[in-house]
């Protein structure tokens, strides 16, 4: 029997054995490494520690303002990656970030400046050229608090540190976590559990024909985390993220906040908002017009298990050689890859907590 689950909340069945032998489940499953029992309460943010991979765009901002929000949520490291801009960029960014929400003291670590392979894919300057939407700060910290050690390595130390208890948010090309992987077989069995943002679900591309961004630049990492990570793993596809927008109308309140940290975000979102009025994204946009932040929907499910309500749990992997198809995720829904290992592919999920985590990310 295919062991595929298009999970939805039912009342009467949700906890119910019936429900959980045909593969029912109520949200995403209590995170839980493969060697470690740490667990944390569904809906609770007590006691998260995550790991932040980014190539930081507007969006990986949004999502780490996101996550600094939380109050018990503890980001030990952000690690760096090229995809949105340059490796240097994203540092950059990253630090301005930080210092929006004066949290200058988290580390920051440079990784990847190219994929595997080295053949780099352009982001279309979506973010602007720098990756912020071209809003230079003349006050922006420098590369020198970057951290001296290399991100691979602080991302398996800070995961062997803590094993069993840090998830690992990936919201960006994933080369730094197949480079990780290479260098320590261990890595991801260390984590509690992985949550990216990336991928498609239905051949549906947002940088070539039938890839999302984040896959489509670094396929053959996408491979290896997909086929060689046995954590617990989470992902928001692309078609997930879209048909999970939000209206403009909710950006523009979110954007009027009175606050410092709001109007760094006006700044640096105001190139993608007219970029995402133009006629070639919305030729990539899919179910309507609307705002789409795409990295806040697998940091949101990384801080609130209760987060996400709808999933299909099923073996994924990655198209290497197509012609067209090069990057595309492909779900396994007739078992035919015989993989034990399933991720949990986000289909709906609770967009009043998106909006609540989305507006205390610019308090």
């Amino acid at each position: 029997m295919v062991q595929l689950a298009l999970i939805r909340f039912e009342a009467a069945c949700n906890n119910s054995p019936t429900a959980r032998n045909q593969g029912i489940y109520t949200g995403l499953p209590i995170c839980q490494s493969l060697s470690h029992s740490t667990s944390v309460r569904a809906g609770s943010a007590m006691g998260k520690k995550l790991l932040v991979d980014v190539d930081c765009g507007v969006d990986d901002a949004q999502a780490i303002m996101m996550a600094l929000a939380v109050p018990d949520v503890q980001i030990l490291g952000i690690s760096c990656v090229s995809g949105n801009t340059t490796v240097d960029n994203v540092c950059k960014n990253v630090l301005r970030v930080l210092k929006a929400c004066q949290r200058p003291e988290i580390p920051v670590f440079r990784g990847a400046l190219k994929p595997i392979l080295g053949n780099t894919l352009s982001a279309g300057h979506f973010h602007g050229q720098d990756g912020l939407g071209d809003a230079p700060d003349p006050k922006a910290p420098g590369l020198d608090r970057i951290q001296k050690e290399g991100a691979v390595a602080a991302m398996v130390r800070i995961a062997s540190e803590h094993a069993g208890e840090v998830s690992l948010v990936a919201t960006g090309p994933l080369t730094n976590l197949a480079m990780a992987l290479r260098i320590d077989p261990n890595f991801p069995q260390n984590l509690k559990g992985l949550y990216i943002m990336g991928g498609n679900t239905d051949s549906r591309g947002n940088s070539t024909m039938c890839a999302e961004f984040n896959f489509a630049a670094d396929p053959e990492a996408a491979y290896i985390v997909l086929n060689e990570f046995l954590c617990p793993t989470y992902i928001a596809c692309w078609e997930f993220t879209c048909h999970s927008k939000l209206p403009w109308e909710f950006c523009d309140v979110w954007l009027a906040q009175d606050s410092e940290k709001a109007r760094f975000m006006k700044r640096i979102f105001q190139h993608s908002m007219d970029a995402s009025r133009g006629g070639c994204f919305q030729k990539e946009m899919v179910a309507g017009d609307g705002f789409v932040s795409c990295d806040c929907y697998a940091m949101a499910a990384a801080i609130d298990d209760s987060f996400v309500t709808a999933f299909h749990k099923v073996a994924v992997s990655v198209e290497l050689t197509g012609t067209y198809t090069r990057g595309m995720m492909v779900l396994d829904t007739q078992e035919l890859l015989k993989k034990k290992h399933k991720a949990f592919v986000m289909e709906q999920v609770d967009l009043e907590k998106f909006k609540a985590l989305m507006m205390a990310a610019l308090k």
